[in-house]
This record gives structure tokens, sequence and C-alpha cells, in this order.
């Protein structure tokens, strides 16, 4: 938003900020969050080109909905889950530091 547009906003009595702001996330949760999302999305980049989801599910004790669930970046889905299905499809230890610290 250009800071035209943001100061008129205000004026008028709107408070601008983002997402964290508005749902009043701590830095930390806010960093979680990221990390959970940037694992998500490199998972669902990556894991087409070397199985399919239900056999990604077998292979890491779990079902074809919830690697589904994983990928498109569900709560409900650990971060545990989404480094055992990075592991999975082979992205290194390294790699997965990488996606985390980029993260954000």
């Amino acid at each position: 938003m250009d800071s035209e547009k943001q100061k008129r906003l205000e004026s008028k009595g709107w408070k601008v900020g983002n997402v964290a702001d508005f749902l009043e996330l701590t830095p930390e949760e806010s960093a979680i969050i990221d990390m959970r999302l940037a694992l998500s999305r490199s998972l669902k980049e990556r894991r087409p080109s070397v199985m399919t989801q239900a056999e990604l599910a077998s292979k890491i004790s779990s079902s074809q909905p919830r690697v589904a669930m994983a990928e498109n970046g569900n709560s409900s889905v650990s971060i545990e889950l989404l480094i055992r299905a990075m592991l999975a499809t082979g992205a290194s230890p390294q790699e997965i530091g990488q996606i985390i610290a980029t993260a954000g």
C-alpha cells in the first residue's frame, strides 16, 4: 500500500498493519508460521517429481489426506511431520535447514 493511501485511511480512524498485528502474534509465533509454510511449500514443490502422496504417506506411516494437508499448509500438521516428509522425499538435513533459515 502506498504511503498516501495509508495516511488517508489512518486519518479516517483505520488501523493499518499486517496479519501478525491483526492476530496479535508474537515474533516467535510469526516465525514458526513462516517456517511451517516454507516447509509446506517446499514439500509441495518437490514431492510430485519423487513419488505420489500415497507413496509418501506409506513411507512416513501417515495417510494420503494428511500428506495433502501438509502440502497445503494445514496448521494441524506438525513441523515434525513436515520434516519427516521432506526427509522421505530425499531432502538433506542441510536443505531443510536452509528452507527454515530463509523462511519469512
